[in-house]
């Protein structure tokens, strides 16, 4: 019966993985594949489609436009989450539980919820042009609250130790965060903000709506779907993002443990 089970386990996994992964896979043998046309069999094997990404002048300005929103995007949301993440788990925070919930709002709801809601706000509201700035402060919304939750798990499995030796030692209250806390959460901020970035890199439903004169690369790839013969050279794009979003996110998931893991030394003081 247990062999029974580890079998029905062991089937249940490789469709999962099959289902998750096999459109990736896919979509990287076409973008190696000689011909304009997506579909099996495939003509031949060459690198010509990578070839003319050095080429596509538009499709590289999208893609540093989108690094350009990432980086600023990111940074500001571990920052802000990492600030919220230590009000949270090192003080007694009035209304806790209805602010983690308010936070986490952005999680649930649906991104063209968002997009319609800040595409009020900024063009009916506040009257302002569209452009990278703006989708680089929504894209702060919806990043804040993964890194809150990445931030207060390394924090809630810290040691209060450390901070009262310091404490002890002469450091006051910020020395000790600059010095002791944020240190050694140093893994968990990393993790956030590489998770940050990989969402706003990908985010489309909520850019399409903001997108000003200026688009990032999600956005821009939707559109070459218009024109076929141009779309190999979308695909060749599309595999270089799915390989580099996944190595992030893994490198984040590590990160992540590592951070959430309690040091040795944390033990034994």
């Amino acid at each position: 019966m247990e062999r029974k089970f580890s079998f029905l386990g062991s089937f249940y996994y490789v469709l999962m993985v099959l289902f998750m992964y096999l459109p990736i896979l896919v979509l990287i043998v076409f973008s190696f594949n000689d011909s304009v046309i997506l579909a099996f069999p495939l003509k031949g094997f060459t690198f010509k489609w990578y070839e003319q990404l050095a080429g596509a002048h538009e499709l590289l300005m999208a893609a540093r436009n989108s690094v350009v929103v990432g980086v600023v995007s990111s940074l500001v949301a571990t920052v802000i989450g990492a600030m919220a993440a230590v009000a949270i788990t090192k003080h007694h925070m009035p209304a806790r539980n209805l602010f983690l919930g308010l936070s986490s709002i952005p999680m649930v709801m649906p991104s063209i919820v968002l997009g319609v809601a800040m595409l009020v706000l900024f063009r009916r509201v506040f009257n302002l042009d569209l452009n990278l700035w703006l989708i680089s402060a929504a894209h702060v919304l919806i990043s804040i609250p993964t890194t809150i939750l990445m931030v207060i798990a390394r924090l809630a499995d810290f040691s209060q130790n450390l901070e009262e030796a310091a404490m002890d030692l002469g450091a006051n209250y910020w020395v000790t965060l600059m010095k002791v806390t944020l240190p050694i959460s140093l893994p968990a901020l990393v993790a956030s903000f590489l998770t940050a970035f990989t969402t706003s890199f990908d985010e489309y439903a909520m850019t399409t709506l903001i997108t000003g004169t200026e688009t990032t690369l999600p956005v821009y790839l939707y559109s070459l779907l218009r024109f076929p013969r141009r779309l190999p050279v979308a695909v060749a794009m599309g595999s270089i993002i799915m390989v580099v979003s996944a190595a992030l996110v893994l490198l984040a998931e590590w990160l992540r443990r590592y951070g959430t893991s309690r040091p040795k030394n944390e033990e034994v003081l």
